[in-house]
């Protein structure tokens, strides 16, 4: 027996409008279809249909994780900040942890992730390597706060996950686990209907050997990704390496200062010699925990920071600023060169390869250094992929020129390793009964994410069109109109939801069949079946919301495919 929910008395209200601050499509359909209501930036509520839609994801996230093992548990949503502490997190996480105090003054926030906690409850139940390897999930509301929340459900202060954790004693334990989950997630996302990508991604501040993300590929999408069309290469712009490749520089001559003034940018630099921006050094400073360091890339090309932050993580990574040039007369804002710098760590793209010769500043105001050679005439101290990656750039695997695309991140796998289990001295006596170091992974799915990246991948015109495995219902059946429409319709209903079939029923009154057509346009149910104006004849219509196939069908008939397509 499935429910049979009756508009007529179900909690919803449809929008023929977009919401004023909806930007994305899942924002606006979401909303416009009565599926969830904004509290307040970045924090949603989520009506009955929502709801059964977010249900329906999670009901087949469990499955897959029970599939491979997992035991599902529910840690606090409010820990201590202790913990935190601990793993150092509790300051790297920055401005994005809701801290709060209680009356007594002790100190907690609300869990972004969990991986200390669920180290310590393992520390706290699993004392032998008997009892392992074990994978602990749960599904549970997260909490980050967000500076600038935005797209809906996509990007909010609180969402809902699901993360998980494997433990072993081995590291051959430790990919074993990896592999079961990167398996069960291409199966959940296939079940879900989503479109989706498997990429290279850099662990940063969560540490570990290795890990991918999972990908909805949408205009939407806050993640930018590259995809190679001669072979499998995929990752993350963050992940793409670039090899230094050493060139023989013996050919350059000295090294020859050039008059340049009032020409501290690359873009001013360049036009004054009438050489291509791609002949320049472009060095930029930050500052990494406080320490000035400068970066290297060629100057057709910007540094991205984020790629930057995620390489040096935990370290926190800032530009410098006006004041951090005082009492520094050997750095010359607009002119700095590698060459000749003094306690200055210098990391350069692997593009800046030893051998290459460059234009760049002389660590003089208006002066800039022709010939500078890597390897010659300054050292290189740490190589970084740097560069904010562009269409076209080599593919590390082939050298097929990648593109770019913009997704959706809906999942992510790490083998985190020894991390956690190192902060929390995680151990296990082992079968010679000494200590063994535990290692873990960890591996996330966006539950609420999910919803918002099927709104983005599968609307059309008319509204959202859900796949039929999370959908609210099966199949919506519109009562066009008068008393005996409505009548056949609520019959029908009747004997589907008694064969097992979700129905929502719109039997309102005094809504009209064009407004009831639209909506069910717009909330995005599979199948629609019509009563109109055949009901007398016993005769209904079939739509595949989809395709938007039409076909007549005896209620018998159409009960009967329905029932057999559930």
């Amino acid at each position: 027996m499935a429910q049979v929910q009756r508009m007529s008395r179900l909690m919803i209200k449809t929008l023929r409008d977009d919401p004023a601050d909806a930007e994305t499509l899942n924002h606006k359909l979401l909303v416009r279809a009565g599926y969830v209501r904004r509290t307040a930036a970045g924090i949603w509520t989520w009506l009955p249909l929502g709801k059964k839609v977010l249900e329906n994801i999670t009901r087949v996230v469990r499955e897959e994780m029970d599939a491979i093992g997992g035991q599902e548990v529910l840690l606090p949503a409010l820990l201590p900040k202790e913990s935190y502490d601990a793993s150092g997190r509790y300051d790297e996480y920055g401005d994005l942890l809701f801290r709060l105090k209680d009356r007594k003054g002790a100190e907690y926030l609300l869990g972004p992730t969990h991986e200390e906690i669920f180290t310590q409850v393992v520390k706290d139940q699993i004392t032998s390597y008997k009892d392992l390897p074990v994978i602990l999930y749960q599904i549970q509301t997260k909490y980050r706060d967000e500076a600038r929340p935005r797209a809906g459900v996509l990007r909010g202060r609180e969402f809902q996950m699901k993360d998980s954790y494997s433990f072993d004693t081995t590291d051959e334990g430790l990919i074993e686990a990896y592999q079961l989950h990167r398996a069960a997630y291409i199966r959940i996302f296939e079940r879900l209907g989503l479109d989706h990508r498997i990429v290279s991604a850099v662990s940063g501040a969560m540490g570990g050997s290795a890990s991918e993300e999972f990908l909805a590929p949408a205009p939407a999408g806050e993640d930018t990704f590259v995809d190679c069309p001669a072979c499998d290469y995929a990752a993350n712009t963050e992940a793409v390496t670039f090899k230094a490749t050493p060139v023989d520089g013996s050919a350059h001559g000295p090294v020859e200062e050039l008059d340049t003034p009032d020409t501290p940018t690359i873009e001013t630099l360049a036009a004054h010699l009438d050489v291509p921006a791609s002949a320049t050094l472009k060095n930029l400073l930050v500052k990494v925990d406080g320490e000035i360091v400068a970066v290297g890339v060629p100057g057709d090309r910007e540094v991205d920071l984020g790629k930057l932050g995620e390489h040096l993580a935990p370290a926190v990574v800032e530009l410098v600023t006006a004041e951090d040039f005082e009492g520094r007369p050997d750095l010359v804002r607009g002119y700095v060169g590698p060459q000749g710098l003094e306690k200055v760590r210098y990391i350069a793209d692997p593009r800046i390869a030893p051998g290459t010769a460059w234009i760049t500043g002389a660590n003089k105001p208006g002066t800039h250094a022709k010939n500078v050679v890597c390897g010659r005439d300054f050292e290189v101290d740490d190589y970084l992929d740097v560069v904010v990656v562009e269409a076209g750039d080599p593919c590390p695997k082939c050298g097929t020129g990648l593109k770019l695309d913009r997704a959706i991140e809906i999942g992510h796998i790490f083998q985190l390793g020894r991390k956690f289990a190192d902060a929390f001295q995680l151990d296990v006596l082992g079968q010679n009964g000494k200590p063994v170091r535990v290692t873990m992974g960890s591996y996330g799915i966006g539950v609420s994410r999910a919803v918002a990246a099927l709104a983005e991948q599968t609307a059309d015109a008319q509204g959202l069109c859900w796949p039929r495995e999370i959908a609210p219902a099966d199949v919506h059946l519109v009562a066009a109109g008068k008393a005996l429409q409505t009548e056949l319709a609520l019959d029908v209903a009747e004997k589907l939801g008694a064969a097992g079939v979700r129905v929502l029923v719109d039997d309102r009154a005094g809504v009209s069949p064009g407004v009831k057509f639209t909506d069910a346009e717009l909330i995005g149910v599979p199948k629609i079946l019509v009563a109109g104006r055949r009901s007398a004849e016993g005769v209904l219509e079939l739509k595949d919301r989809r395709t938007g196939e039409r076909e007549e069908l005896t209620v018998d008939e159409a009960i009967a495919r329905l029932v057999a397509q559930g």
